[in-house]
């Protein structure tokens, strides 16, 4: 099945890719899906966690098959379905599910957020809910999936302990972020590395909504020194975020980073064509700190 549907930069859309898990209805990001696949014959590997069946290797990569039945607590009846091959974060994984029924294109607007009480402190596998043809499709966090069945594919916080002592810095910071967990952990992050300043958000429209106050009131030099945004996120996504601010010639010189478990090489090059400053994947904690060291430097010099 062909996953590729071109989209245009900066539009807040996304295409999504639905599948059924026993009779309910689930939903991937297509840019984190590589292919489909009918379910072949894994090798089961020792001691591994009970939600990974094991490894298999099509054209000499080597996958792990998650059950995500199991992963969401969800019974399992053996069926084995298709294998849904995903890349993000760095990480080749195939996830089985039991039939996938397409592709639709929806803008990130229409995505609602789930509340507490079904992502209960940040508990919950759930990113967004998308009502369509009068059923509801979930979108699931694939990323803490994967990082509760292995956390150390999540955020490297020693690479944050091997940067050493740093001196306080009080650039204003902006961040676009959606996730409870991840917002936490940069932040601490970002602390710990010495940027205090910090301006959280939960989607791109909080962010640019302040970034749009700051310029009316003329204060974007006091309150806005960076931006670091993801890419996924409701009602406005990283990308348009991104867009926005270079294309507006009062904001342009703000960098921009895009900090997402999607840069690939595909998505970096759409990262490049909106102007971006730079893109991380999200593992790397350490990176971005040195990547926020070298544009402000630059923006410093520019001034």
């Amino acid at each position: 099945m062909d996953t590729k549907i071109l989209l245009e930069n900066g539009t807040n859309e996304l295409e999504v890719l639905e599948f059924t898990l026993g009779g309910n209805h689930y939903g991937i990001n297509v840019a984190k899906v590589r292919e489909i696949l009918t379910y072949e014959k894994v090798t089961p590997v020792p001691n591994a966690h009970p939600s990974i069946e094991g490894i298999f290797m099509p054209r000499d990569t080597m996958i792990t098959v998650v059950n995500l039945k199991k992963s969401i607590g969800m019974a399992d009846n053996e069926e084995k379905g298709l294998l849904i091959i995903t890349n993000f974060n760095k990480l080749n994984i195939a996830f089985r599910v039991d039939a996938v029924l397409g592709i639709h294109r929806v803008s990130w607007e229409e995505i609602i957020k789930p509340d507490a009480t079904i992502n209960a402190a940040g508990a919950g596998v759930s990113t967004g809910i998308i009502k369509m043809n009068n059923k509801l499709i979930i979108i699931l966090d694939f990323e803490k999936i994967v990082t509760d069945i292995s956390p150390e594919t999540g955020l490297k916080m020693s690479e944050i302990d091997e940067l050493g002592e740093r001196e306080r810095n009080m650039v204003p910071i902006v961040i676009a972020e959606d996730s409870p967990l991840l917002n936490r952990l940069i932040t601490d992050s970002l602390k710990k590395a010495g940027y205090v300043n910090l301006n959280i958000n939960n989607n791109g429209k909080e962010a640019w909504d302040k970034i749009s106050e700051y310029k009316r009131k003329g204060t974007i030099k006091q309150n806005v020194g960076c931006v670091i945004t993801d890419i996924e996120m409701p009602i406005m996504d990283g990308h348009r975020l991104t867009k926005l601010i270079k294309d507006d010639s009062a904001l342009s010189n703000i960098p921009v980073i895009i900090f997402s478990s999607l840069v690939n090489d595909e998505m970096r090059r759409k990262g490049e064509q909106l102007g971006a400053d730079a893109q991380l994947a999200k593992p790397e904690i350490g990176n971005l700190v040195r990547e926020i060291d070298q544009l402000l430097i630059k923006k410093q010099q520019n001034l």
